[in-house]
C-alpha cells in the first residue's frame, strides 16, 4: 500500500498522472494531490501536510508532468524498502558525489563517472529531442547517491515524521529534494533504483531563485560537504568541483548577476570560508577559461 503525493498546477496533467498511476502502480494506493495553481505554497509545507494525512506509511512524492512506465512499479518500490531496513529514499536521479562547490544534484568528475540515473527526458526550454538518459556506472540495479532529484521519490512516512521537509528555509519549489534527502542520510542510505522508468515531460528550470535557493542549502549544509560516495581521487575531486563551479557561475551571469555581484558572493560563502584554497584554484581557473 503507497500514497502517492502530487501538487498540482494544471487538472489535464494531474488527470492524465492519476490515469497513469492507477494502471501502473500495481498495489493499493492513494493519492493526495493539492491544488497549487496560484503557486502560494512551496513543496516542503505541502509535503510535510501531504505526509500527515497518508494513510499508509510508504509515501511517494512526484511531479504531475510525468508517465511511468514501469509496471508494478509500486510493489517494487515496497520490495526495495523491505529487502534493506537501511534504506531511506529512493528516486530516480542522484550523484554519488556532492560539491562543496554550490550545484543541483549532478556532478561531473571527468572519467570517473559518479550520476546515477534512468529517465526518459522531455524538453520544454529547448527544442532538443526526447532521449533516455542512463547512467549506471555499476551497471547495479540500486545505487548508494548522495541526494535525489524531486521529480520523483519514494520514503516512509515514519521518516518524514523524522526528518520532516525544511519548509521555513525553503518556500518555494527549489532545493527540497537535496535538503531532505541529506536530512535523511543522517540515519539512512539513499538511493537510485534502475528498477522503475520514468518519461518526464520537462527539464529543470535554473533560474535566479534556484541560484537564490540552492545558496541557502549551502550555507545551511556547510558542514556537511563534500560527501563521496564514491572514493574519488584528489584530482577527480578537484575536476567535479571546478566543473560544478563554473556551472553555477555561468548560471549566475546568464540570470543577470554582474561579476562583482559573483565575486562578493563566493567571498563571504562556505566555500571561501571552509576552505579558502579550493575558492583560490577555483577562481584561478575560471578566470584563465574566461566563461562566456
Amino acid at each position: 500500500m503507497i500514497s502517492i503525493i502530487i501538487s498540482s498546477t494544471s487538472h489535464v496533467f494531474l488527470e492524465n498522472v492519476t490515469k497513469n498511476i492507477t494502471e501502473t502502480v500495481g498495489l493499493t494506493f492513494e493519492i493526495i494531490s493539492f491544488d497549487n495553481t496560484d503557486g502560494r505554497k512551496g513543496l516542503s509545507e505541502l509535503y510535510n501536510e501531504g505526509a500527515k494525512k497518508a494513510k499508509y506509511d510508504l509515501i511517494c512524492f512526484m511531479h504531475e508532468d510525468v508517465n511511468i512506465k514501469t509496471e508494478n512499479w509500486g510493489a517494487i518500490v515496497a520490495n526495495i524498502f523491505d529487502q534493506n531496513q537501511k534504506v531511506g529514499l529512493i528516486g530516480l536521479a542522484g550523484s554519488s558525489y556532492k560539491t562543496l562547490v554550490p550545484s543541483g544534484w549532478f556532478c561531473d568528475a571527468g572519467a570517473k563517472i559518479t550520476n546515477y540515473v534512468n529517465m526518459l527526458q522531455r524538453y520544454k526550454f529547448s527544442e532538443t529531442e526526447t532521449k533516455l538518459v542512463y547512467q549506471n556506472p555499476k551497471d547495479s540495479l540500486i545505487a548508494k547517491v548522495t541526494a535525489v532529484d524531486g521529480v520523483w521519490f519514494c520514503t516512509k512516512k515514519s521518516i518524514v515524521a523524522e526528518y520532516p521537509f525544511d519548509g521555513k528555509l525553503f518556500q518555494k519549489f527549489h532545493c527540497y529534494d537535496l535538503d531532505f534527502s541529506f536530512s535523511v542520510s543522517q540515519s539512512y542510505d539513499v538511493m537510485v533504483t534502475f528498477e522503475i522508468l520514468l518519461e518526464h515531460f520537462s527539464e529543470g528550470n535554473y533560474d535566479r531563485t534556484w541560484i537564490e535557493e540552492t545558496l541557502k542549502l549551502h550555507e545551511k549544509w556547510s558542514h556537511y560537504f563534500p560527501v563521496d560516495n564514491e572514493g574519488l581521487s584528489k584530482k577527480e575531486k578537484f575536476i567535479a568541483e571546478k566543473y560544478s563551479f563554473r556551472v553555477f557561475i555561468k548560471q549566475m551571469l546568464t540570470v543577470g548577476y554582474s561579476r562583482f555581484e559573483i565575486f562578493k558572493i563566493f567571498w563571504n560563502s562556505p566555500l571561501c570560508k571552509q576552505n579558502f584554497s579550493l575558492f583560490f584554484k577555483l577562481m584561478k581557473e575560471v578566470r584563465r577559461t574566461q566563461i562566456s
